[in-house]
């Protein structure tokens, strides 16, 4: 008997308002403007266009659920859009939204500083991240071998003089946003 593996495709299941527009955007051509949100996704990091249902009015950071099911606050999700489309309010706010996020998910980040892996003979996941060269890597496989991390708390404790892992991902994840990296280590 073969088995069949069914392809699923994973998608955001809640979003953090970066801005609201209930007028819709100040270009847009038309009399009837539709409301509309930009919102950074939680799990992926996926930069959303939403369209709010009616009469619903949106806060900044305000987090809003988007996945399958009832809906309370967003009509429908219209689709992902590029870091250059984004409002200069929504741009402002990226990176605390961005911030927010690691802060929900702190382990799942700290995981990639356990388990980051060699791309070739020359480089290694961990040499992507912005300040970090081939001392704070090894420094980083070498405590990660005694004991994996628990924090970034930790990280930062048990590697000498590492700048703020932190903001070390938050640096990495703006510049992955905005399209300048080859290799994707934290957006989707």
């Amino acid at each position: 008997m073969m088995q069949q593996t069914v392809e699923k495709t994973e998608k955001e299941e809640r979003a953090i308002i970066l801005d609201f527009l209930p007028n819709g955007y100040a270009l847009e051509q038309g009399t009837m403007k539709t409301p509309i949100a930009q919102a950074l996704g939680i799990n992926f990091l996926s930069i959303l266009e939403l369209i709010p249902k009616r009469e619903v009015f949106l806060s900044l950071h305000q987090e809003v659920y988007i996945g399958e099911g009832k809906r309370d606050e967003i009509h429908h999700i219209k689709g992902k859009i590029p870091i250059e489309k984004l409002t200069s309010t929504a741009h402002n706010e990226l990176q605390h939204a961005v911030e927010k996020v690691i802060g929900m998910n702190e382990m799942k980040f700290v995981d990639f500083f356990n388990k980051a892996q060699p791309l070739s003979m020359r480089m290694h996941q961990l040499e992507l991240l912005p300040g970090l060269g081939k001392k704070h890597m090894w420094e980083i496989l070498e405590a990660r071998k005694v004991k994996l991390f628990e924090s970034f708390d930790d990280l930062k404790n048990r590697v000498k003089l590492l700048p703020d892992p932190k903001q070390i991902v938050i640096k990495r994840i703006l510049l992955e946003m905005s399209g300048k990296e080859k290799y994707k280590l934290f957006i989707g």
